[in-house]
């Protein structure tokens, strides 16, 4: 048995940033550079494999890799039935069917008996088997899009983020076949054997995951504004409140949602808070 873990990570694509950032922000010690294959952690009994999109799976299917970080809608293309241990919450996109902006067609079950164009022909063969919708798949890769204007095809099944490339290219969507979004993934046989192993990579990222939703407020009130305040306040558990100097004052510390905050601010100014400090969290271990 290897002593170091390995994590196969894409090496190019959109999800190189964010993984390289992600990891970085764990604590993860390394040097990634353009033309090296891997990178040794030096904090941690870890390697990373700079590989080809398409090649996580495999890698971490076939133990060359103890975990991945791969796409969703990779996993359902290959078929690899890989224990997920996490979705990641960035690279997300749908698998959506699309069609002319001229075309007649309103939605996926107008597409019976038509011919439908993508690079992902085996979850989009399965969709429509399990919706009941016949149609002819037409595997192509790469520049999906364009397949109706050249007549190969009167739909595609193609992923979209934002849909500009959709409207770009004169298309609409009438259906999303498949939510996507990054994912963590683990060899089986890792899974089992080295499982406290893969453990620990697991809380040093859920732990920044947990943190990047979230901001930590900190407050001073009076004793008395405490059940209002607390009331305004979802943290984790309970806020935690601590005395002050002076008599029947004290500081309210909590967690709160990133998206709240803003929100939040003038009912806890309303409500008797004073001297609210808002600070970003690195990371949350529950």
């Amino acid at each position: 048995m290897r002593e170091r873990l390995r994590l196969a990570v894409p090496n190019k694509g959109r999800m190189v940033e964010p993984t390289l950032r992600l990891l970085h922000d764990a604590g993860l010690v390394f040097d990634e550079h353009d033309r090296s294959l891997v990178a040794r952690v030096q904090n941690h009994d870890l390697d990373i494999l700079f590989v080809r999109t398409n090649d996580v799976i495999e890698f971490v299917g076939d133990g060359v890799a103890d975990l991945g970080i791969t796409g969703i809608d990779l996993l359902s293309e290959t078929g690899a039935e890989l224990p997920r241990i996490r979705e990641l919450g960035y690279g997300r996109c749908r698998l959506a069917a699309a069609v002319p902006n001229d075309t007649p067609y309103r939605a996926v079950e107008d597409l019976r008996g038509l011919r439908v164009a993508t690079a992902h022909p085996n979850t989009a063969r399965r969709f429509f088997e399990a919706q009941g919708i016949a149609v002819d798949i037409i595997p192509i890769s790469g520049a999906v899009e364009v397949a109706p204007r050249l007549g190969l095809a009167e739909a595609i099944v193609d992923l979209v983020s934002t849909g500009s490339t959709l409207v770009m290219n004169g298309l609409r969507q009438i259906g999303d076949v498949l939510e996507s979004e990054a994912v963590l993934v683990a060899n089986p046989a890792a899974n089992r054997d080295r499982h406290a192993d893969l453990d620990a990579i697991d809380t040093m990222i859920s732990a920044v995951i947990a943190a990047r939703g979230r901001k930590y407020v900190m407050m001073n009130a009076p004793v008395a504004c405490l059940p209002e305040l607390e009331a305004l306040l979802p943290a984790l558990e309970s806020p935690t409140v601590i005395p002050l100097a002076h008599d029947g004052m004290i500081a309210i510390h909590s967690v709160v949602g990133a998206d709240d905050v803003w929100g939040l601010l003038p009912r806890l100014k309303a409500s008797g808070a004073s001297g609210i400090l808002v600070l970003p969290i690195e990371k949350i271990v529950p």
